[in-house]
């Protein structure tokens, strides 16, 4: 099959989840012989027209310019270039900004969506952002060909939204096999003697829930909190936790080695996400082997099952912290990295995506032959 993946920045990852996948399943499908394109910004880091077998079409990206608008003509640029590559199959992640291009796309691919998450439920939109993202999702729902959902309450959602399957297929991560304890040296921290909690500054990812437990519990264990803070909700939260001592917030941090042996190594990891499908971070905290705190909604549930603890307010967080030994709870941890391991590995969701391409193409091959 010839096959494009739009949606992204580009690849190699430079910047997040969708980019991540991208790179991972692009050169799977090369592998498995198929004819593939990514679409990259104009400005990515990487210049060459292949990787790793992956033809890397650069479309111009004004983002740098005009801020999220530049989302948009992006998407333009590359569903236009679309429009002459006799693609069979084009892989949109997310819709945010392409979907209201949906009649740009061409006729005779198949149009597969990830529909990500229910982003017009982000607390950070202004009203009328919310609404718009809401029509780019009904968009994006009905009028592509068909939709993946990467956790069951994104396609629960879906069907009771717009009447509309999609397929579930979650996203992956690796499992974290080189632990090096002396990194805990360069963020002034033990082993086991310590908490952590990793989001984006914004409200409805609950780390001002985490920090006013921690606030309560009167105790001198250090809390990293792993972000880029220098956002409006970021400021709010330095501001307001100023006086703590043990509340540190150490930034972004995209060091992969340094991240899987802090989260290894904490006593406990608090993932306050609360919207979306299936959040890469928290797979990639199951995958190092933490012992993770979350909190209780449908979509982290449907990730974590019973091996976790859940929080819905400020006392239940204290709570967990006065209480929860991480040796105590050695098989939850086992648990999930079996569940990573059985359920989350690239190999398996790449297969999974390549038997859903396969199926849709040989079906739209029946209807045409007919």
């Amino acid at each position: 099959m010839k096959i494009a993946i739009l949606g992204t920045r580009g690849v190699p990852n430079y910047y997040g989840g969708f980019e991540q996948f991208a790179e991972f399943f692009s050169v799977y499908l090369v592998e498995k012989g198929h004819e593939v394109y990514v679409y990259n910004s104009h400005n990515h880091p990487y210049q060459e027209k292949k990787f790793n077998g992956v033809n890397i079409i650069h479309c111009y990206d004004p983002e740098y310019k005009m801020g999220t608008a530049g989302q948009f003509v992006y998407d333009y640029n590359c569903i236009k270039d679309s429009q002459k590559r006799n693609f069979d199959i084009i892989l949109q992640l997310g819709y945010t900004s392409n979907s209201v291009w949906y009649f740009m796309l061409p006729k005779e691919a198949i149009i597969i969506t990830n529909m990500d998450g229910l982003e017009w439920k982000r607390s950070k939109y202004s009203k009328p952002v919310q609404q718009f993202l809401k029509f780019a999702e009904r968009l994006a729902a009905v009028k592509s060909d068909y939709l993946v959902a990467d956790s069951l309450g994104i396609q629960e959602s879906l069907k009771r939204l717009y009447g509309k399957e999609s397929e579930y297929i979650a996203y992956g991560a690796t499992t974290f096999t080189n632990p090096n304890e002396a990194i805990l040296n360069e963020y002034d921290v033990k082993k086991h003697g310590y908490n952590m909690v990793m989001a984006r500054f914004e409200p409805e990812n609950n780390i001002d829930m985490v920090l006013e437990g921690v606030a309560k519990t009167n105790d001198n264990v250090p809390i990293l909190v792993v972000g880029n803070y220098k956002t409006k909700h970021g400021n709010y939260l330095i501001e307001k936790y100023k006086s703590y001592k043990n509340i540190r917030f150490i930034g972004g941090l995209y060091n992969l080695e340094h991240l899987n042996n802090l989260r290894l190594f904490s006593k406990i990891y608090f993932h306050g996400h609360s919207v979306g499908g299936t959040n890469p971070s928290l797979l990639e905290a199951m995958a190092s082997g933490a012992l993770i705190a979350a909190h209780n909604n449908a979509f982290n549930r449907g990730v974590l099952q019973d091996n976790a603890f859940y929080f819905s307010n400020p006392d239940e967080v204290t709570h967990l912290l006065q209480h929860l030994d991480k040796e105590e709870n050695k098989a939850i941890i086992e648990n999930n990295i079996q569940a990573i391991e059985n359920d989350f590995n690239w190999e398996k969701i790449n297969g999974k995506y390549l038997q859903f391409f396969e199926a849709c193409f040989t079906k739209k091959n029946r209807t045409h032959a007919r």
